[in-house]
């Protein structure tokens, strides 16, 4: 479907080149004469709107029109329309192509408890991916189900049961200690040496069971986020970097990404509007 704009443009063309008449031009393309002599207003506001689209989309190139404009809204707090910031998001053909999925027929999934306060769930999981020489690597990914804030990453060629304990120590050193941690069945999560530290620290370890990833969702969708935000972005060339760049994300993740299962705001906003 061509869009009055781009018949305005062709009218133009015709009456300047082909030397019609703007009654005819305007009646053999199916606009008004109002349309064809419509100049739009430039303000420089627009200009203002789409360079802070067009720097969020630089540093961001996997944000969508929905993330881009409650960054500016509830981050930045600017005010404009959401259909002015849309027209000018398209007008820079800024929009993501999506490839459609097919979709599969599926039984309604047991609905997550959703945690009322900080520290009551935390889920933790591990992902996987590969430095520049093939080397295999793991993520291990720690989050607050309450505000969806990510806790740590720890990456590293090798993530035995140790390692995890030692990570979720120091976390629990500045934010508390969680009532339950849930987790699938890996060897790292059923070793006696985490069931040990968690029956000393009085925190209920909560398995899901085998082949049910919904059942720990909320770490699912966030290591989704993790790869296709930054981790699948980049080869890497050293754990160092990979760690470095984890660090880097997850700051930007928990103050500065609106996230859509928050309302559009980011988790260290949710978590000082629960204060």
């Amino acid at each position: 479907m061509v869009r009055p704009s781009q018949r305005r443009e062709v009218a133009r063309w015709a009456v300047i080149v082909k030397g019609q008449s703007i009654r005819r031009a305007c009646v053999e393309l199916d606009i008004s004469e109002t349309c064809y002599r419509y100049e739009p207003k430039l303000s420089s506001e627009n200009d203002r709107i789409a360079k802070w689209l067009m720097r969020v989309t630089d540093s961001q190139r996997n944000w969508g029109f929905g993330l881009c404009f409650l960054y500016l809204r509830n981050l930045k707090g600017f005010g404009w329309n959401h259909k002015r910031v849309y027209r000018i998001y398209r007008e820079l053909e800024l929009n993501l192509r999506i490839k459609p999925k097919k979709r599969l027929l599926r039984g309604a999934p047991v609905p997550l408890t959703i945690p009322t306060v900080k520290n009551q769930v935390w889920s933790m999981d591990f992902m996987h991916d590969a430095l520049g020489d093939g080397r295999s690597f793991r993520l291990f990914n720690v989050l607050d189900d309450f505000n969806r804030e990510g806790l740590a990453i720890e990456a590293d060629l090798s993530l035995p049961s140790a390692r995890v304990i030692r990570t979720l120590e120091q976390v629990i050193d500045w934010r508390g200690k969680p009532r339950v941690i849930r987790c699938d069945n890996g060897p790292e999560y059923i070793s006696g040496t985490l069931l040990q530290w968690a029956a000393q620290r009085q925190i209920r370890i909560e398995y899901t069971q085998p082949g049910k990833p919904q059942q720990n969702a909320y770490v699912e969708r966030y290591n989704r986020t993790v790869r296709y935000d930054w981790l699948a972005q980049h080869i890497f060339g050293s754990i160092a970097e990979v760690q470095e760049a984890a660090t880097r994300w997850l700051w930007t993740y928990n103050n500065e990404r609106p996230n859509m299962a928050l309302g559009g705001f980011t988790p260290i906003q949710k978590l000082a509007m629960a204060a």
